[in-house]
């Protein structure tokens, strides 16, 4: 089964994936790496020479590539938001929404180049974001874990979630 995480930019996507990953026994991978290594060039690269409604399309073909394997991907904080993207990864396995304060994921990407929107939005603009993504992440994901614990805790969380889910 592949598991989908989701959740703003900052929310520990990457961390806690590798964790639930050896707990569940499985591969890992994260789709901006992925998204990287394919186009040849860097996210802000993309950003500024392609436009985000390009990098949203490759987004969307790299989540849809990894669908069925055994699995936690890493997906980025817009990924989800995508509807078909959605739920292609809802049928291949289960998505699983990060549940983070703004301010800790505030906190972690406020200062991050290689993030375009982090880099290039105010924080107000992006507390709004970040409260009109949560909405859809909700209506996106099959199951929500709460973020508030360490990354340990919250893999744990994670693993036990899809082992019910299953």
């Amino acid at each position: 089964m592949t598991v989908f995480l989701c959740g703003f930019m900052g929310c520990g996507k990457t961390t806690v994936g590798k964790l639930a990953a050896k707990k569940l026994g499985c591969g890992f991978c994260d789709t901006d790496d992925l998204i990287v290594d394919d186009q040849k060039m860097s996210i802000p690269d993309i950003f500024a020479q392609k436009g985000e409604p390009y990098f949203r399309r490759v987004e969307a073909d790299i989540v849809k590539s990894v669908c069925g394997k055994a699995a936690v991907v890493a997906c980025g904080g817009g990924a989800m938001l995508n509807p078909d993207t959605a739920k292609a990864a809802s049928e291949a396995g289960v998505v699983v929404f990060l549940d983070a304060d703004f301010e800790t994921c505030y906190e972690r990407i406020c200062n991050d180049k290689n993030r375009p929107i982090a880099a290039s939005s105010s924080k107000e603009e992006l507390r709004e974001r970040f409260n009109t993504r949560r909405v859809l992440y909700i209506e996106h994901s099959d199951v929500q874990i709460d973020c508030g614990g360490s990354p340990i805790e919250t893999a744990e969380k994670i693993a036990d979630a899809v082992k019910k889910y299953r």
